[in-house]
């Protein structure tokens, strides 16, 4: 039970983030997906709850780092990647403003709903010097933009 309700936490986060009333930042989105992937790497590998709770703290910073830390210029940096970026091949760049750097590794497109590609992504983020690799999905919205989901 008490395995259920350490997964259960963060994918709750998950649903907050897409409630349409509710608008959270993109490191609070970033930091309960980041949580919920934790969450299951941690179980799959450990298989118990210090490695479920290990795997929440460490995707939680993940994903608050990658989501609160891109700002308007990456995020259109790494749409064009997603849109753009050739499956397998690494797309780099430095924001000049704030010196972060970025490393994007796209994968293949599929199609979970017809009309809506998504790619899966290593992202390689440099903040302040330290580098954070996670991993990501990417679908294109009616409006032709790619959006971060879980």
């Amino acid at each position: 039970m008490k395995k259920l309700a350490i997964i259960m936490l963060p994918l709750l986060l998950i649903g907050l983030t897409s409630c349409a009333d509710l608008q959270l930042s993109r490191g609070t989105q970033g930091a309960g997906i980041g949580a919920a992937s934790g969450a299951i790497i941690g179980q799959a590998i450990g298989g118990d709850r210090e490695a479920t709770l290990i795997g929440v703290a460490v995707g939680t910073m993940l994903g608050y780092i990658v989501g609160n830390e891109m700002d308007k210029a990456d995020r259109q940096q790494l749409n064009q990647t997603y849109e753009t970026a050739p499956s397998g091949r690494a797309s780099s760049w430095r924001n000049p403003d704030n010196g972060n750097s970025y490393q994007v590794t796209p994968q293949p497109a599929y199609y979970p709903q017809p009309q809506t590609p998504c790619r899966k992504a290593e992202i390689l983020a440099t903040i302040d010097g330290k580098t954070e690799r996670t991993y990501t999905t990417a679908c294109r919205n009616s409006v032709g933009e790619w959006e971060l989901r879980n």
